[in-house]
């Protein structure tokens, strides 16, 4: 996407380890911060990583992930 990434770009993980009708499940939420860029290209970035990311690639149906940009 030819973006310059800001020097003060976070990614914040928090992962939840749960059981339901006695089956474990991981659940993830990421928090992403990329001050400085206009919102919707922000947004853009954050969706094609998510689409491109090795991770995401292997747990994609396996983990509920909600990705927030803050």
């Amino acid at each position: 996407m030819n973006v310059m990434l800001p020097v003060d770009t976070s990614v914040d993980a928090e992962i939840d380890f749960g059981t339901t009708d006695g089956a474990y499940f991981l659940q993830a939420r990421l928090n992403v911060s990329l001050p400085g860029l206009p919102r919707d290209v922000a947004q853009a970035l954050v969706d094609r990583a998510h689409q491109t990311c090795p991770y995401s690639k292997a747990t994609r149906g396996n983990i509920d992930v909600m990705i927030a940009l803050i």
